[in-house]
């Protein structure tokens, strides 16, 4: 299995427009995080999790030429704002493309992508298959999916578990039966937005401290916004099994 992140910025991204922080100002490439997105490659399939805005220019640079489904952990725009770009894998592999995601959320897409879903047919929209997430675990191409069923604030967000890898974004909370389902991963990849607290997103020391619990073998931090600060200077402050994500890193399990 192996793992590739595709982008490990909060909304806005890093740098934030117009922002002159010495994190939007740095040179150093773990720094310039495009919106959060994954890369999963099990059993020769090709998943994504999350098609943000960055959707295409991660595509083009990870050279992903081959999707077998697209899953959503929720439906904001910095996790959904791409899905037209796969217009090219239905181009390419002449057939609609599965969109995994909880009812909620696909409902969502229909309202925000109207134009797919209508009953005009527009050549060349995207075409997709809608499949919701009511089992668990459930699969996709004979590949299972854990959903780990997180709060972000009190919207309902999922993340997923695949084999020994959970993949969690936007969280402030995880109850015990979730955190039941995560044990045992060799890796775990958790989302921290900055080292303050916030509303809706764990702080670093909260990641920490979650992480710290379920014990994997590896684990990397990502939705990680400016105010976390530069890349070198927090990895030296984080315990040796835990290391900042950035984009294009890849976790080979």
């Amino acid at each position: 299995m192996k793992v590739t992140l595709l982008g490990t910025g909060t909304s806005q991204g890093v740098p934030v427009i117009g922002c002159n922080c010495e994190v939007c100002r740095s040179v150093d490439y773990r720094d310039n995080r495009l919106r959060v997105s994954v890369h999963l490659q099990v059993n020769g399939k090709s998943f994504i999790i999350d098609s943000g805005p960055d959707f295409r220019q991660q595509a083009l640079r990870e050279r992903i030429r081959t999707l077998d489904a697209l899953l959503f952990t929720h439906e904001h725009k910095d996790h959904t704002a791409g899905l037209d770009d796969i217009r090219a894998y239905n181009f390419s592999q002449h057939k609609d493309m599965p969109l995994y995601g909880e009812e909620r959320v696909l409902e969502q897409l229909k309202r925000e992508f109207a134009y797919i879903f209508s009953g005009v047919q527009y050549p060349g929209i995207p075409r997709v298959q809608l499949n919701p997430i009511t089992e668990e675990p459930f699969e996709i191409e004979g590949v299972a999916f854990t959903p780990i069923r997180v709060k972000h604030y009190k919207l309902p967000v999922l993340g997923f578990r695949v084999n020994d890898f959970t993949y969690i974004t936007d969280a402030n909370f995880i109850s015990e039966e979730e955190m039941d389902k995560v044990r045992g991963s060799k890796v775990i990849v958790l989302g921290a937005l900055r080292k303050e607290p916030h509303i809706s997103h764990f702080s670093l020391q909260e990641a920490i401290d979650v992480l710290t619990e379920l014990k994997p073998e590896k684990a990397y931090l990502t939705h990680i916004s400016h105010l976390m600060g530069l890349h070198h200077e927090v990895e030296q402050q984080l315990p040796a099994f835990i290391r900042l994500g950035y984009d294009g890193l890849q976790i080979e399990l």
